[in-house]
């Protein structure tokens, strides 16, 4: 029987459990699933709690009853050793008192117990004077089961077995105080709820002034920032980061805006100039010099494919810079870009010997030819190249021209997207003011650096320095 209550109230704590979980996954709220998860976790403690303690006042109950047993037992004793017993034994509270002789035959009684066949439980081991424990094969009245304390009293023909009986106490010993302690199940149960509510709603509602600043916050707002509480926990970091988020995001947009109308005015140009001829081609055809009209449209053609040229390596930059590497030979790269094509001024290279860097040979090629190109248009007369290494485990490619140079003002403009300075426009009417731009960032896709500085030996000109890590050189014993 106690083994079928037991399974049905695992099934009834099981399906309660699925309910609350029903409940949870239809109230999506943090609030809501935090709090019934405490609810839930209060009830199960709290009813183990008072298994426990039925348990330990159960036990108690068996201590006290056999204490009260044992007590009792020692008067019979007294009364035997006295030499009083007679065939009727009186006891406290109509106790169930049976006395025995050496051969286990009834001498003495209380009333209850009086008529009843003799007790058959254990007597005490011969170096023992008394035996208590429980048996359930008594016949005496008032229960099944009783707890049993056995005193041995004399030796020989005078020993005397006294029995001293009680019924054993049932599950709930105390009604009024497991009445009593089954109220503390929802009471412990509803304060775990309520205190729960209300902490998660103090500490969520930080979470929702963000939200609700987000919901706000639009692609034509983004100078607003969500607010950050005063006190320092995962939600102010929450909140720092997403200012952060917000930061990075109204730099990406002004950036892309500032892109965007770069990007216009840049085609702008060589398609007014394409319009321009072929509509004068077509006002007057008789008078238009044909082979002047073509050459004049496919330089604006050449115009428009460099800038989407650029504006594709810029996009695959920014898309995807896991592409492939190898060890390259940065002398032989500039070797091969520097006679790829005639160029305006006298190029020349100076070298260590082999210096060898690990990346993208189509990227790297790109990064010298835009250094290349861009000297070559500055240059008075004479471009220098030198490769070389410099500690720690660095390659190092100066670009240095002969020209004005750049003022200090001026370095870092120089590598933003369509940026060309107004005293240079003359010499770099055939760059489309991405070069630089593209270069650092391929520079940096390496985990290197571009920088723009004066000449080392205090003439005018421009020095370009690309500074990348140096590839590891392979160990004879090839591991």
């Amino acid at each position: 029987m106690e083994v079928v209550i037991h399974v049905r109230r695992r099934r009834s704590l099981g399906g309660l459990t699925h309910w609350v979980w029903r409940v949870a996954l239809r109230h999506p709220e943090i609030r809501v699933r935090v709090t019934l998860s405490a609810v839930l976790a209060a009830l199960v403690l709290s009813t183990a709690l008072y298994v426990v303690l039925l348990a330990v006042v159960r036990r108690q109950a068996v201590a006290n009853g056999v204490d009260d047993l044992a007590r009792e037992g020692r008067r019979v004793a007294t009364v035997i050793h006295s030499g009083a017993l007679g065939p009727r034994v009186y006891g406290s509270d109509d106790q169930r008192i049976q006395v025995q002789d050496e051969k286990g035959r009834v001498v003495a009684s209380s009333p209850p117990m009086e008529g009843r066949p003799p007790v058959r439980f254990p007597p005490p081991p011969n170096d023992d004077a008394r035996r208590d424990g429980r048996t359930c094969t008594v016949d005496a009245p008032g229960g099944r089961c009783f707890l049993v304390v056995v005193y041995r009293v004399g030796v020989g023909r005078a020993q005397r077995l006294v029995y001293t009986l009680e019924p054993e106490p049932g599950l709930l010993p105390r009604p009024l105080l497991a009445g009593l302690l089954a109220l503390g199940i929802p009471l412990i149960t509803g304060l775990a709820g309520w205190g729960t509510w209300l902490s998660a709603g103090r500490t969520l509602r930080p979470v929702d002034a963000i939200r609700r600043e987000l919901d706000e916050i639009t692609a034509t707002d983004l100078e607003r920032r969500v607010p950050v509480p005063s006190r320092r926990d995962e939600v102010a970091l929450l909140a720092r980061s997403v200012n952060a988020t917000l930061d990075r995001l109204e730099k990406a947009v002004a950036r892309q805006r500032a892109f965007v109308s770069d990007v216009s005015h840049e085609l702008r140009s060589p398609l007014t100039g394409l319009r321009m001829e072929l509509e004068l081609a077509l006002a007057d055809p008789d008078a238009t010099d044909l082979p002047e009209t073509l050459r004049a449209v496919l330089d604006n053609t050449d115009r428009l494919t460099a800038v989407v040229d650029d504006l594709l390596a810029l996009a695959r930059l920014e898309a995807d810079q896991d592409f492939a590497r190898e060890v390259v030979d940065l002398t032989e790269l500039v070797d091969q870009e520097v006679l790829r094509r005639p160029r305006r001024s006298q190029v020349t290279v100076l070298s260590e010997g082999p210096v060898r860097v690990n990346g993208g040979r189509s990227e790297l090629a790109r990064l010298l030819t835009n250094l290349l190109d861009n000297a070559d248009r500055h240059a008075a007369g004479a471009v220098t190249v030198i490769v070389g290494t410099a500690l720690p485990a660095t390659a190092l490619v100066e670009v240095i021209d002969d020209g004005i140079g750049i003022a200090p003002e001026d370095r870092e403009r120089v590598f933003e997207r369509f940026t060309r300075l107004a005293e240079g426009q003359h010499r770099d009417a055939g760059g489309t003011g991405l070069g630089l731009a593209i270069s650092r960032d391929i520079a940096e896709a390496h985990g290197g650096k571009l920088a723009l500085t004066d000449r080392a030996d205090g003439y005018p000109g421009a020095r370009f320095v690309l500074r990348l890590p140096s590839a590891r050189p392979a160990r004879e014993d090839g591991a």
